[in-house]
């Protein structure tokens, strides 16, 4: 195969293309990537320090992307993109972080780009080498690498929501403990929800975000509890709709808020430190796997090698 890149100016040519593309690709998407960490990082700056009426702009201000741009174009040509499991992909999707109306649209996108690119690179990469390919391997490689594609995007978006889940669940126990504090000090609880949005816009960004859009659609005159239950379906975290279902009920039944608080945060508390124990007892386990694949090897040769050379040594030349 060397020969054949040397040789041919054409493969050669193709191959550089190739290794220039997805280095390329991979420097796009790193600065992508980078900008919009960038972007979230600015708008929860915004949010902890302008007004209400600016951060409610800013929150329902939707930006234009290249990949809605583009879904937007093929949507013009003719092409439908809307996904016939409509409502179980957007919640998939707000669960993973993209809250974007044209989300779904762009998810179902990357899907049928991904089946159409995975196996056109493969046959052009085939097609460079001179690979030789029978109907059963075009068939089998080919439908292997379109469901990949297929898959692909689905797996991803699971793991950026699995990810984003474990990060508010580590941070809302630290919200319910200044939330506490704030309604203890005398605070109401929308003013309490804003000041623990703008106090923990660092430390926990995610958590603040879900906070701060509740505070302001109560202040754009959405109901409380409206505003609450829209904060537990955004995050897709059980004990932030506990939590929301926990205050609902306490502002009907007229309980306190704050004994409230002190209770489920001390549950959330207790279930952070479950979570750690648990993982700390797996830590033995899964030790043990290089431990006798790797160690346990190297120790018994090491221990029985003197043995075995005096064995030659002494026996054999006695027998």
């Amino acid at each position: 195969m060397l020969d054949f890149f040397a040789n041919n100016d054409l493969a050669r040519f193709a191959l550089l293309a190739l290794v220039f593309a997805t280095v390329m690709g991979v420097a796009a998407l790193g600065i992508t990537r980078y900008n919009s960490r960038m972007l979230i990082r600015s708008e929860l700056r915004d949010l902890s320090s302008a007004g209400a009426a600016v951060q409610r702009d800013q929150l329902t201000q939707k930006k234009e992307t290249a990949w809605s741009a583009l879904a937007d174009k093929i949507e013009k040509s003719g092409l439908n993109l809307t996904d016939t499991k409509g409502d179980k992909v957007r919640d998939k999707l707000v669960a993973a972080g993209f809250t974007s109306p044209t989300a779904p649209r762009i998810y179902t996108l990357s899907r049928l780009i991904g089946v159409i690119v995975l196996p056109a690179i493969f046959f052009l990469f085939a097609w460079l080498t001179n690979t030789e390919l029978t109907f059963i391997k075009i068939y089998l490689l080919g439908s292997v690498l379109a469901l990949a594609g297929y898959f692909l995007p689905a797996l991803l978006v699971t793991a950026r929501a699995d990810r984003r889940r474990e990060e508010i669940v580590n941070g809302f126990p630290d919200c319910l403990d200044l939330l506490l504090v704030c309604v203890e000090a005398g605070l109401g609880l929308e003013s309490a929800l804003d000041r623990v949005g703008r106090e923990m816009v660092h430390s926990h960004p995610l958590v603040a975000g879900l906070i701060s859009q509740a505070t302001l659609q109560m202040r754009a005159g959405v109901p409380r509890e409206e505003a609450l239950r829209m904060m537990g379906q955004d995050s897709g975290v059980d004990e932030i709709k506990s939590f929301a279902t926990l205050l609902i009920q306490s502002d009907r039944l007229g309980t306190s808020v704050a004994q409230t608080l002190r209770v489920y945060s001390a549950e959330m508390r207790e279930k952070r430190r479950m979570r750690a124990e648990e993982k700390a007892h797996r830590l033995p386990v899964l030790i043990s796997i290089p431990l006798v694949v790797c160690m346990l090897p190297t120790m018994i040769g090491v221990l029985m090698l003197p043995a075995v050379v005096r064995a030659v040594r002494v026996l054999i030349p006695a027998l």
